[in-house]
């Protein structure tokens, strides 16, 4: 009878620490289905850390303005931060696949079309006009991977888990992608990034979709079909998109502000470097935002973090050596990542896994849009001013949404029932993510 009474209580000890443990990496991998689409996703993944760098300096290279060149990448992004949402619904509402396959075919013909344009010598105007369909066509991979780890996760205190994962795999291709397009513009040719990235797109891109186990339900959420509603009517996810702008701007002056300073110093493949030391620093703490157990809210997480990332990003102008500037960069960077991840994860409470896919895409759309608008204007700052002025872009950008942030922040918090996006659509009771 003792014996009973003790294994009986050594079983629920036992229980009581697998509930209470938090779920690592490890076991986030070992879900079945998951490396089908993360392999393929991955590769897919390389436009959105490519493309803007490549068509810095490949327009660059063909005009001699960086003015010039981070307008037509400007334009490029713009497009993508206008069409991601509208492909994230379509994509809630057909499924991946049927928005996918199309897309990526295009996007790789579009992207090869404004590489032929540049080498010509066209007129701006013509490189503008091929940048429309070329943003337009992103594949929207990375909200893509984040639906799916809802559909095969069956615990759900892996989902933040899988949300630092998914920003760690951002940041890898931060890391991987402007290396790449480096080194294939200066070692290669001025066309080579743009090749590379609409081949990688179109493979990656086809593998992803011929994976259909772990697609998403269409248009289903919770028995309701989701067919009028926008996550864009939840409050807080518009507050989120001018968090995610302000980020957004960060990406884009760096990309601009440290080619010009590398060009300047006369170290032009110094770029990647730099750059992948920035995106480093945002893996790096990517990956222990993911491992730690965290006591605080996200919301409160998400103010800190923010707070930090606009003072390091005002400190960026100062430097005027490649050593302080990868140190700045990899501070700027280590601040990026928590911020992603608990935006990730408020969306994660806030809106319904039927219009999640939307909801991603905002986001990303968001970040392109920051980035758009910093690329155009910081390479303005680098034409007209001195080198390195384009630095003051992620200062401001970061300064004006962490004021914004402040002021609004109430909104990030779900309310009792949690928050709906459409009309017949059933409230979602929120997840503990701490």
């Amino acid at each position: 009878m003792a014996s009973t009474v003790t294994t009986s209580k050594k079983s629920k000890m036992q229980n009581s620490a697998a509930a209470t443990s938090r779920p690592g990496y490890g076991r986030l991998l070992r879900t079945r289905g998951a490396w089908t689409f993360l392999l393929p996703g991955f590769a897919a993944r390389q436009p959105f850390a490519m493309l803007t760098l490549s068509i810095v300096l490949l327009v660059q290279h063909t005009t001699g303005s960086y003015g010039a060149a981070g307008a037509v990448a400007a334009v490029t992004g713009v497009s993508m931060a206008l069409f991601a949402p509208c492909n994230g619904r379509l994509a809630d509402r057909y499924g991946q696949r049927a928005v996918l396959v199309p897309g990526v075919v295009v996007h790789a013909s579009a992207g090869l079309g404004l590489t032929a344009l540049a080498l010509a010598g066209a007129p701006l105007w013509a490189l503008f006009a091929a940048a429309v369909p070329t943003g337009a066509s992103v594949p929207q991979i990375g909200p893509m991977v984040r639906a799916r780890w809802g559909v095969i996760l069956k615990n759900p205190r892996l989902m933040t888990t899988a949300a630092a994962f998914e920003s760690v795999t951002d940041e890898l291709t931060f890391v991987v992608g402007p290396l790449l397009a480096t080194a294939l513009c200066t070692a290669v040719d001025p066309a080579a990034g743009l090749v590379a990235e609409a081949s990688l797109t179109l493979i990656g891109g086809l593998l992803f979709a011929t994976q259909k186990r772990t697609q998403p339900a269409v248009g289903v959420d919770g028995g309701a079909r989701v067919e009028h509603g926008s996550a864009l009517r939840v409050p807080g996810v518009r507050v989120l998109i001018v968090t995610f702008l302000g980020i957004g701007s960060v990406f884009g002056g760096m990309q601009v502000s440290l080619a010009a300073f590398t060009q300047s110093i006369g170290e032009p493949g110094l770029n990647g470097v730099l750059y992948g030391i920035f995106a480093t620093g945002n893996m790096l703490s990517g990956i222990a935002c993911g491992a730690i157990a965290w006591k605080i809210t996200p919301q409160r997480r998400l103010v800190l973090g923010y707070t930090a990332l606009a003072l390091t990003a005002s400190a960026l102008w100062t430097a005027h050596s490649a050593l302080l500037l990868a140190g700045l960069g990899l501070l700027a960077g280590m601040c990026i990542a928590p911020a992603l991840i608990t935006g990730y994860t408020i969306v994660e409470e806030l809106v319904p896994a039927g219009a999640r896919t939307e909801a991603f895409t905002w986001l990303t759309g968001a970040v392109a849009l920051g980035q758009a608008a910093a690329v155009t204007l910081a390479g303005q700052l680098e034409d007209r001013l001195w080198t390195g002025a384009g630095f003051l872009v992620p200062m401001g950008g970061t300064v004006l949404t962490l004021v914004t942030l402040l002021a609004l922040r109430s909104r990030l918090v779900p309310g009792p029932r949690g928050r709906t996006v459409a009309r017949g659509v059933g409230h979602r009771t929120p997840l503990a993510v701490d």
